[in-house]
């Protein structure tokens, strides 16, 4: 592979995870306007919590249905539609006329987010040669995480702005300017390979592959019309059938349990919480970007690794650091004493999730599906994830409110639990091309293939 190539394939990769940054930046920015959107709505516990999950509705719906023109018309052209959601999102937001406005705005910025959080990581594993996968993919994570810290860091300057009640429209405004961005770059990468293939653009999927640096792109040509089988290049086939129960199963636990850590709702009340432990709006500003930049420093360590080590171990040891510093967190706050860890056990949290279920989860799915169900099958992972993250988040609050220690304390509990399921039915994926992994898990129809050494 040349340097041209290398260029080639990172930037169509970091291009396809741009939407991660816009979706981690959407998510958390949320955190920083909480106060100023209760006092000027006059918002009580399950309001505030309506108000946080009204975005996360909109990404359970799009999470659902985003495979649907992501077969049709590909990720390429399906994201540059997730780019221009976001940008209207974003100006909707910052000047909603009224309360129920602000929810509508949010609804299609969640419409965005489930898109791009199926999207994104589709394109680029369909791009990705098996050996590079885990990282390219894994990108898509990476920009979450800076978009979460750039979420936590913009609202820290427009706070000492003393915008007074108008600043959580600033706050929800601004990402605007990266959408716009985002948009604009979607019209320099290139079509999915393997989407090319399946509509029977051969001569432009095999462009590609060479313009990726893949070294016999007539031979990976054939790999995927060999996996996509005979007569389902032109024919959609049924997600939901026995053949497919195994991977369905594993997009469904990942999705459940990344959302059971209690990730999403610590990010989205990260500053209710610093509140709630009796720390000053500026210091909770100031936790939650270290906070984000601990995330940041996290995902890029296991980045550097998930090829090497694999998906299972980091999953696994993730598991049981993050049970650990969640009922740290409980102990704070059902003891009221040792305040000053409470910062140390969600810094730590946020490591071991970073380290594991962040850089795992798109990646994870993203392999598991063969590429004729794949954008179907993230689709329903992404689903499951956004569907559990807007139940919690709704409720958060409410718990939160009655007793700061039981929803971690439950959270931790559930990371426990997840543990012994990973442990027990996850296989692991790194390093195998995507053709020869869904033969490997029984997926390529009328074969049942040995089982290669590293997928077990």
């Amino acid at each position: 592979m040349n340097s041209t190539q290398i260029q080639f394939l990172l930037l169509s990769s970091v291009v396809g995870a741009l939407g991660g940054l816009l979706f981690g930046f959407d998510t958390a920015v949320i955190a920083g306007a909480t106060r100023s959107l209760t006092s000027t709505y006059h918002l009580d516990a399950a309001a505030l919590g309506f108000t946080v999950s009204s975005a996360l509705w909109g990404t359970v719906i799009s999470a659902i249905f985003a495979g649907i023109p992501g077969e049709r018309w590909g990720a390429r052209e399906a994201l540059r539609i997730t780019a221009m959601l976001y940008v209207i999102s974003a100006f909707g937001c910052a000047f909603a006329a009224n309360w129920w406005v602000l929810i509508a705005f949010r609804f299609i910025g969640g419409l965005a987010i489930g898109a791009s959080s199926v999207l994104g990581p589709i394109y680029i594993a369909e791009l990705a040669p098996a050996k590079w996968r885990g990282r390219l993919v894994g990108m898509f994570q990476v920009n979450i995480v800076v978009g979460i810290l750039f979420a936590y860091f913009s609202n820290y300057l427009i706070g000492l702005q003393q915008f007074g009640l108008n600043e959580w429209r600033w706050q929800l405004g601004v990402s605007a300017i990266p959408a716009i961005f985002f948009l604009t770059m979607l019209f320099r990468i290139p079509r999915s390979p393997r989407w090319l293939v399946s509509k029977n653009h051969t001569e432009e999927a095999l462009s590609v592959l060479r313009q990726t640096g893949i070294e016999n792109p007539e031979a990976e040509v054939q790999s995927i019309l060999n996996s996509l089988g005979s007569d389902e290049i032109a024919e959609k086939e049924p997600l939901f059938k026995m053949q497919y129960m195994k991977p369905i199963l594993l997009a469904l636990t990942i999705g459940v349990f990344n959302q059971l850590s209690g990730i999403n709702a610590i990010l989205y009340y990260l500053n209710d919480i610093f509140a709630q432990a009796g720390f000053s709006k500026v210091s909770a500003d100031l936790q939650a970007v270290a906070i984000g930049a601990t995330n940041l420093i996290s995902t890029l360590v296991a980045m550097s690794v998930i090829d090497r080590f694999g998906r299972k171990p980091l999953l696994l040891i993730g598991a049981i650091g993050m049970s650990f510093c969640l009922f740290g967190v409980a102990a704070v706050f059902y003891t009221q004493q040792h305040q000053a860890m409470l910062l140390w056990f969600l810094v730590g949290f946020i490591a071991f999730f970073a380290m594991s279920q962040g850089a795992v989860i798109w990646v994870y799915l993203s392999e598991i599906f063969p590429t004729r169900v794949r954008a179907r099958g993230q689709s329903l992972g992404c689903s499951a994830h956004w569907i559990m993250n807007a139940i919690i988040s709704g409720v958060f609050p409410i718990l939160a409110k009655s007793s700061g220690a039981v929803p971690f304390a439950f959270f931790g509990v559930m990371m426990l639990v997840q543990f012994l399921v990973v442990l027990l039915f996850y296989p692991e994926t790194k390093q195998v091309s995507l053709e020869k992994l869904q033969e490997a898990l029984g997926l390529v129809s009328g074969k049942q293939e040995k089982t290669p050494t590293s997928v077990a």
